[in-house]
């Protein structure tokens, strides 16, 4: 039991370690990292003098020239990536900073790694720590960017109603969109308070529209967008033409959920197949405990059981892909 508490305790060290260590990287070393590297870029220049030969100093300005290109492309890569994650966070609706997310998942990551290395063994720990890291943020996004794209289109056709009533009662859009943004619930409030924030700084309703649609793209909004954009251009009652797409879209929605009404079944048979392996083991290891214990205790145990679950993976992946339905 001492071992144990020891044990644990210098695994929590390392991963409080290993997360301060990422933070110092990122805060003080890797800034001064990348200013070496450009006081070495230029430090080529040092070995220039009056009398070097043509050739050479031609030669020295490929190199200079060849590493600045090198060092710009890193830079280019790096900010994609980041841009990406930051998007990523956005279409989330997540306040979360990349930097900290990344340091949560590194937490989470060595934390799973040090319980599982302690009470399970080395291979399930190093298995399901890459996993967490490397897998588990692909699960958060989806999940998090469906959950708030299918609340937005919950939503979506109320703050419509309001949009087409206010312009009906002879409000400018602009104030109507002031009232969907304060009456409407998040996601849909969200949105059109930055539009409204937006149009208080001059910027037209339709550029606002397609910033929101980068944050938001859903079909429902890109209708509205539409909708918007050749209303402006060709004239018309915008109110009928906003009445006609919310009839479209409830009309959306209902033939929706009529899909998920009948795909519920396959769905629920797959949950059951796929929670039914974990079930017989929590039931097999109260009738006897020591009956399961080879695949923890034992290297080609965890071989098996990780063989196991990356191929339940699998199988849940093909499964959720033959009932995932686009509608």
């Amino acid at each position: 039991m001492i071992i144990a508490v020891y044990t644990l305790s210098i695994l929590s060290l390392l991963s409080i370690l290993g997360v301060g260590g990422v933070i110092f990287y990122n805060i003080r070393l890797k800034p001064k990292y990348k200013i070496h590297q450009r006081l070495a870029i230029y430090g080529v220049q040092n070995n220039t003098g009056p009398d070097a030969p043509a050739q050479g100093v031609a030669g020295i300005r490929q190199a200079r020239i060849q590493a600045k290109l090198e060092e710009i492309k890193s830079i280019s890569q790096e900010k994609d990536k980041k841009r990406q994650l930051r998007e990523l966070l956005l279409l989330s609706g997540s306040k979360v900073t990349p930097n900290k997310f990344k340091i949560i998942l590194a937490g989470i990551s060595i934390g799973v790694f040090a319980v599982l290395f302690l009470f399970v063994g080395t291979i399930v720990a190093c298995i399901s720590g890459l996993l967490i890291f490397f897998v588990l943020p692909k699960i958060f996004f989806a999940f998090k960017i469906k959950r708030r794209q299918k609340e937005f289109t919950q939503h979506f056709t109320g703050a419509l109603d309001i949009l087409v009533r206010g312009t009906r009662s002879g409000l400018p859009i602009g104030e109507c969109l002031s009232i969907i943004g304060r009456e409407s619930p998040n996601p849909v409030g969200e949105i059109f308070q930055d539009i409204v924030e937006g149009q208080k700084l001059g910027l037209s309703v339709t550029e606002l529209i397609d910033r929101g649609l980068e944050r938001m793209p859903t079909p429902e909004f890109n209708f509205f967008s539409i909708v918007l954009i050749i209303q402006q251009k060709t004239g018309g009652s915008l109110a009928d033409t906003l009445e006609g797409l919310s009839d479209l879209l409830r009309e959306r929605k209902k033939l929706s959920d009529k899909i998920r009404a009948l795909s519920s079944e396959a769905k629920a048979s797959a949950g059951i197949i796929g929670s039914l392996p974990f079930f017989l083991a929590i039931m097999i290891t109260l009738i006897n405990k020591d009956f399961l214990s080879p695949l923890f205790t034992e290297t080609i145990g965890n071989i098996m059981l990780g063989g196991g679950l990356l191929w339940m993976a699998i199988g849940v992946f093909v499964m959720s892909k033959m009932i995932d339905f686009d509608y």
